[in-house]
């Protein structure tokens, strides 16, 4: 290998020689000394070069901004360096050269607008700002995994290619399956549920889902990851939003006690959040909006500003960023969920973030005759679900469970102004490049 150590592994005085890796981030040159730092992915180190050192001096002279090279030598145990570990060079290899000028500025607060730094991508994530996101993410996702696995979950993978929509819509990407109609997923929603009969009992899915909106709002994204969790012999929902509560805290919990150079580099002040999460219900939530001047029809479901009313609801009176909305009007939930018996609610639950719709879950319906009739209800094809439904009539336990997004979580703790700096590569209706 190039390299022993990352960066942020070096430390004052550590024994023997090291050989980092990485691209140029800066050179100068003050008298006697040419000065090269070098970043890699975990933090940037000085590279100090004397004059004495003719050959190395002369190609410290060569190296561009962006250059990938590695450095082998020793790091001093008293460094002079402001920032970063200090190493004294017995060998400088150019590995890469990069081309002057780079296609943007990606040293400090990016000010390229996003779609040029979305253009390019693996050039704009070089800047320590756009790493960090992606760092925090991978932490929060591996707190949330950590979680899971600690508490009798099962990973599982979910096809991505289905011969049938999860909720009858039309939001589908059609593709070609040896000549055949398939559809790349939105959720894995009913075959979790599928592996509930199949008696795993606990179950989560780490992977990505795909619709096809024409939505070009900050918030949207047509594949995005999510964390999706399914349990069984649950009372009712309740049980549902317990996990997901502990979930998200466990995640968030994981970033703050392991990211605090990146938060503090995306000037984020993060907090783990306190449980349980306030649960505000229909149809108590039309109340509420309309004594915050929005009226919402009977029966409606909620839009984006009254999410974001209700976000400044509960942060004023419950001094929290992430609630819970429950017993959604059956009406606008798919045939999947189950129906408070003798009310028009259904027992369907929504994670809010900071006025930001994070997850979509709650009990299923697992009785065969009940899936039945709501697929009737809801003007369905019972054909088209007859693959999921047949399974239903040899007994399931009483289940639930969401799908939260990694991207939307992402940005809700983050702050971020678009969830495309959430993804490495964002998938929307304008880009399927690079």
């Amino acid at each position: 290998m190039l390299r022993t150590h990352y960066i942020s592994e070096l430390r004052p005085g550590l024994s023997g020689e090291v050989s980092i890796a990485g691209w140029v981030d800066r050179v100068k040159s003050v008298g006697r000394f040419r000065f090269v730092w070098v970043r890699d992915r975990s933090g940037i180190a000085q590279v100090t070069i004397s004059k004495n050192q003719a050959e190395l001096f002369e190609k410290a002279s060569e190296l561009k901004l962006h250059d990938f090279i590695m450095v082998k030598g020793i790091v001093l145990e008293k460094p002079v360096a402001k920032i970063g570990v200090e190493i004294e060079p017995r060998e400088i290899r150019i590995l890469s050269r990069a081309e002057s000028p780079l296609p943007l500025e990606v040293s400090g607060h990016v000010e390229s607008n996003l779609a040029t730094r979305l253009d390019w991508r693996p050039i704009d994530l070089r800047n320590p700002r756009n790493m960090a996101i992606l760092k925090i993410q991978a932490t929060l996702v591996r707190g949330m995994q950590e979680y899971l696995d600690s508490n009798g979950f099962i990973q599982v993978f979910t096809p991505c290619l289905i011969g049938a929509g999860s909720e009858g819509g039309a939001e589908l990407f059609e593709v070609d399956y040896f000549g055949e109609k398939a559809y790349l997923r939105q959720d894995p929603q009913l075959h979790r549920q599928l592996l509930m009969v199949a008696g795993l009992d606990r179950i989560y899915d780490l992977g990505p889902s795909w619709r096809a909106e024409p939505s070009h709002t900050p918030r949207h994204l047509c594949e995005y990851r999510a964390c999706a969790v399914e349990l069984s012999f649950i009372e009712d929902e309740r049980d549902v939003m317990k996990v997901e509560e502990e979930l998200v805290v466990a995640g968030i919990k994981r970033v703050v006690e392991e990211c605090e150079k990146e938060l503090k580099l995306l000037e984020v002040e993060l907090d783990i959040p306190k449980t349980p999460f306030p649960i505000l219900k229909f149809p108590e939530v039309y109340e509420i909006l309309e004594d915050l001047g929005k009226k919402i029809p009977y029966g409606d479901d909620l839009d984006r500003e009254a999410e974001k009313l209700l976000a400044g609801y509960v942060k004023e009176n419950y001094d929290h960023d992430f609630f819970f909305v429950d017993y959604f009007p059956y009406r606008v939930k798919p045939f999947y969920v189950m129906k408070v018996d003798g009310t028009d609610w259904a027992r369907s639950i929504d994670l809010i973030g900071k006025g930001l719709e994070l997850s979509s879950g709650g009990q299923r319906e697992h009785r065969y005759e009940r899936i039945i009739e709501q697929i009737r209800e809801k003007g369905l094809n019972l054909e088209d679900f007859k693959w999921f439904v047949e399974h239903f009539r040899y007994g399931a336990p009483p289940h639930g469970g969401f799908a939260i997004g990694i991207e939307r979580l992402t940005m809700v703790i983050l702050d971020l102004e678009n969830i495309r700096e959430a993804t490495p590569f964002p998938r929307t209706p304008e880009r399927l490049l690079p």
